[in-house]
């Protein structure tokens, strides 16, 4: 805290600054001014809490100056320390709001007693303040949220009461129309993504200019998101040049597009839905490839049938199995021109489009057991592809679907190699399991669902060796170990390793071991 000692007497301003208690009242900086004027100047600039100041002083006196404080600087705490007891001056002092009046020479105890006072005083009342001053901030923040709540609720009811929205700045009238601002990813992004502070501000422009000519209101239409509604009830005739000059000075402001459509007149307010819907439709059935219209009007441009994504299965189906992006192009162009048929693409049809694009993507993951991670928010995938004057970069979109599409093949090839893999390997374990018995290779192809061929080159390119050789070793390795018992007959060893004949078993051991069985024996009983 700051405290301000006014005296033409600098003994008295010492005398006040060695006896007060200022630490102990949280009083970290004193300054001190010979006159009113003085004070005044230091108490513009610094702004102390509390204020002791003499009665009679030149050029400005007591008096004059705690009018002035009283006016100018009415939070701080005066204390009035004078030589003079003076009914006059005591009437004064307690006129212009002072906390006390004490007389020279100074008591200490009385000073400390007052200044404990003031400091007390001055914090209470500074929390109040900064009470009241949190609680209007609150209502001012809520004042437009409730208003967007009522108002929405006056769009969507039939049963409301249209004199309770006066106060929200909504008049009655004759008739209405609905007009339908859009609020993309994009707007949001030039605000850092805080939502509430792009609708408040350009609320804030919409309703500066509804507001200059008393025809209408906007508010944030809280039943969907990304929408302004702007309700007239005037100057119907100025609708177009008046969303005109919103859209353009939105635009210049903060550099970014918000699409406006136009919804029909209605005569009643529960019929404001109507005319919202229809605006709507109109929104939705706009041309996003138009670079120059941003105000749509009434009449819906074309019509609203949808071309569907899934008609194209079988062409796609054909062209992930080709596994190759080149496969696509033909499918993509062929897309593309569909969609886009006389220079047409409806903001519907692309979110139609963006949504079944989805679905397919996620049946193909599936089918190769891959994980798909993307949002779930179908506008927020396509808002990523309007600029910041609103047009939509269709060229961008169709690249970005096409490395989507090329990333996708990639992980499908990846993942076949390694399944291809697994299943040598696991052709490799069902062998070691089935090494007593004559496995054939069409007996592997029916097991593991792939052909003969591909099994034989893909084992020999593993193991070096192919699966009749491989046999022949997981046997003879057996059977080395099996020789090793002294008990078990070279029949029996054979018979145990798959061959029924003994001297084949025998014949086939020399060849790969390099002696006979019994030879085999014979040196390991050595050991």
């Amino acid at each position: 805290m700051k405290v301000l000692i006014v005296d033409d007497e600098k003994h008295v301003r010492d005398g006040i600054k060695l006896l007060g208690e200022w630490e102990q009242n949280g009083i970290n900086d004193i300054y001190e001014a010979g006159n009113g004027e003085e004070a005044i100047q230091l108490i513009q600039t610094i702004k102390p809490e509390i204020i002791f100041s003499d009665m009679k002083m030149p050029k400005m006196d007591g008096t004059q100056l705690l009018e002035w404080i009283k006016d100018n600087q009415p939070n701080s705490k005066t204390i009035v320390v004078t030589g003079y007891d003076d009914y006059h001056y005591m009437r004064k002092a307690i006129h212009f709001g002072s906390l006390d009046y004490l007389l020279k020479p100074i008591d200490p105890e009385i000073l400390n007693q007052t200044l404990e006072k003031a400091v007390k005083e001055w914090k209470k009342e500074e929390a109040d303040r900064q009470r009241k001053e949190s609680s209007t901030q609150l209502i001012n923040e809520m004042k437009p949220v409730y208003r967007d709540r009522k108002l929405t609720q006056l769009l969507n009811s039939e049963s409301m009461k249209e004199n309770l929205y006066e106060e929200f700045g909504f008049h009655l009238s004759q008739n209405y129309l609905v007009a339908l601002a859009r609020i993309n990813g994009k707007t949001i992004e030039v605000f850092q993504g805080d939502r509430d502070l792009a609708y408040f501000t350009i609320l804030n422009v919409i309703n500066e200019i509804l507001k200059e000519n008393e025809c209408g209101i906007g508010f944030r239409y809280l039943s969907n998101k990304g929408e302004i509604v702007i309700i007239f009830w005037n100057k119907f005739d100025l609708i177009d040049e008046l969303l005109g000059r919103i859209y353009k000075s939105v635009r210049n402001a903060m550099d970014i597009s918000c699409p406006i459509a136009i919804g029909k007149p209605v005569n009643k307010s529960f019929k404001l839905i109507d005319s919202y819907q229809h605006a709507k439709q109109v929104l939705l059935n706009s041309n996003i490839l138009n670079k120059t219209t941003r105000v749509f009007q009434q009449n819906i441009l074309q019509s609203d049938a949808l071309r569907n994504l899934m008609a194209y299965s079988s062409n796609i189906e054909l062209a992930v199995q080709a596994g190759e992006i080149e496969a696509f192009d033909d499918v993509i162009n062929q897309i593309v021109n569909d969609f886009t048929e006389n220079g047409y693409l409806s903001l519907n049809q692309l979110l139609h489009f963006e949504n079944e694009y989805l679905v397919i993507s996620r049946k193909w993951f599936k089918s190769y057991n891959l994980t798909l991670k993307v949002t779930e928010n179908i506008e927020k995938r396509v808002d990523l592809f309007f600029d910041q004057n609103g047009t939509f970069q269709l060229e961008k979109f169709i690249e970005r679907k096409r490395r989507e599409i090329s990333l996708f093949l990639k992980k499908v090839k990846r993942s076949t190699k390694e399944k291809q893999s697994n299943i040598i390997y696991d052709i490799e374990k069902y062998l070691q399991a089935n090494f007593d018995r004559d496995v054939k290779l069409q007996e592997i192809s029916e097991h593991f669902y792939i052909s003969r061929e591909y099994i034989s080159r893909k084992f020999k390119q593993e193991f070096n060796v192919n699966i009749t050789d491989y046999i022949v070793k997981i046997r003879m390795e057996r059977a080395k170990s099996l020789l090793k018992n002294s008990q078990l007959k070279i029949y029996e060893i054979a018979n145990m390793i798959g061959y029924q004949d003994d001297k084949y078993f025998r014949k086939v051991f020399k060849k790969v071991v390099g002696v006979t069985p019994n030879e085999y024996r014979a040196e390991y009983v050595k050991q």
